[in-house]
């Protein structure tokens, strides 16, 4: 089971991918309990949302703990899915009015950094963390004790 969910290639350019998904999502995570009226709670309040402290706790504790794997690429599929998870719940609650209100190019420039986190995160859920990963590293090793 943890084989297949290490299991990557040795491609390094997937380093680029997990540095950018990474440290997005671990900034944003920080800046969550930094700024809890700009982007934590009082945004989650803003846009309507139940229980905002709890909400804006939990999607900022899971930012910091997805990205840092990805960083790090320990568990990247695994990590990578409350990401996707994250992002397609922000645009929908965030770009749909826009959507609705202004048009289709409108959102996508509103939605244009929430769509690359999305894409960069489902990049990792297919590829893995790449060559320069932990799980590379723990999948090779577990390799060479097997034979």
């Amino acid at each position: 089971m943890l084989k297949s969910l290490i299991r990557t290639d040795t491609d390094r350019s997937t380093l680029i991918i997990r540095c950018m998904v990474g440290v997005v999502f671990l900034s944003e995570g920080i800046q969550k309990f930094l700024f809890p009226e700009e982007v934590g709670a009082g945004r989650f309040e803003k846009i309507g949302f139940s229980n905002p402290d709890d909400l804006a706790a939990l999607v900022g504790v899971s930012e910091i703990i997805c990205g840092t794997l990805i960083l790090l690429g320990l568990l990247t599929r695994l990590a990578s899915i409350p990401l996707i998870i994250i992002m397609l719940a922000a645009m929908s609650v965030t770009k749909y009015g826009i959507f609705i209100e202004e048009g289709f190019w409108k959102m996508m420039h509103a939605g244009r950094n929430d769509l690359a986190m999305l894409l960069g995160s489902l990049f990792l859920l297919i590829k893995g963390g790449g060559a320069f990963s932990s799980d590379r590293y723990i999948y090779r090793n577990t390799d060479e004790r097997e034979n």
